[in-house]
Parts: C-alpha cells; sequence; structure tokens
C-alpha cells in the first residue's frame, strides 16, 4: 500500500503556523512567505540576544557616570580606580548600588578616591 504524507505534511504546517502565531497577513497565511519570515525572525533573534547584553552595559555606564557626576569624578578615572583599588563590582553592581544604595555608592567612591591619590 503506498504511504501518503497528509498526516506528516499538516503537522509539519502546523508547527510553523504555532511559531509564525502574530505574524501580519501573508507573513502569518502563506506557507512560502512565513518560512521566509520565520527564518528572518530566527536569525533577528539571535542577533538580538546579543546586542541585548552590549545595551544594558551601555546603560549601566551611563548610569554610573550620572551618578558620578554628582562626586565630581569621571566615568574612565572611576574604574582605573576601582581597579587600583582591587574592588571587584561589576557594571550592573555599581549601577544598581547607585540608585539603591546612594549612601554604599558614596562609600566606594571614597575609597576610588583615596586609591587615585596614592
Amino acid at each position: 500500500m503506498r504511504t501518503k504524507t497528509g498526516a506528516t505534511r499538516r503537522q509539519s504546517k502546523n508547527r510553523l503556523f504555532k511559531r509564525a502565531k502574530g505574524f501580519v497577513g501573508g507573513r502569518g497565511r502563506l506557507l512560502r512567505t512565513m518560512k521566509e519570515s520565520l527564518l528572518r525572525a530566527g536569525a533577528y533573534a539571535y542577533r538580538d540576544r546579543r546586542v541585548k547584553r552590549r545595551e544594558f552595559r551601555r546603560l549601566w555606564i551611563t548610569r554610573i557616570n550620572g551618578a558620578l557626576y554628582t562626586h565630581e569624578l569621571r566615568y574612565s578615572q572611576f574604574i582605573y580606580g576601582l581597579k587600583k583599588a582591587n574592588i571587584q563590582l561589576d557594571r550592573k553592581q555599581l549601577s544598581e548600588m547607585a540608585i539603591h544604595d546612594p549612601a554604599g555608592f558614596t562609600a566606594v567612591v571614597a575609597q576610588v578616591k583615596k586609591a587615585l591619590a596614592s
């Protein structure tokens, strides 16, 4: 008896339709267009998972620099002072500290200034 691909083809299409849920127009209805759109969507998702990390790092640096403005210190000097004072806090922690714990951040800045002076 000859085997037909009906069930397998339907299942394969349904998997694609589920992945393309929310796509507008032919991108969500037409099989060929949908496959192309899913391919691009996958490429963008892969790329942007990496871009997201870069953007967060930029945000943390901006926040730290803004907090340092009141302490009359530049970001580059601050990072150099952190290394010199052997303080191992990353930018995310420093950013959170600058927002939620200004007193703690001021203490870190004081240690950095002391390290820079010596």
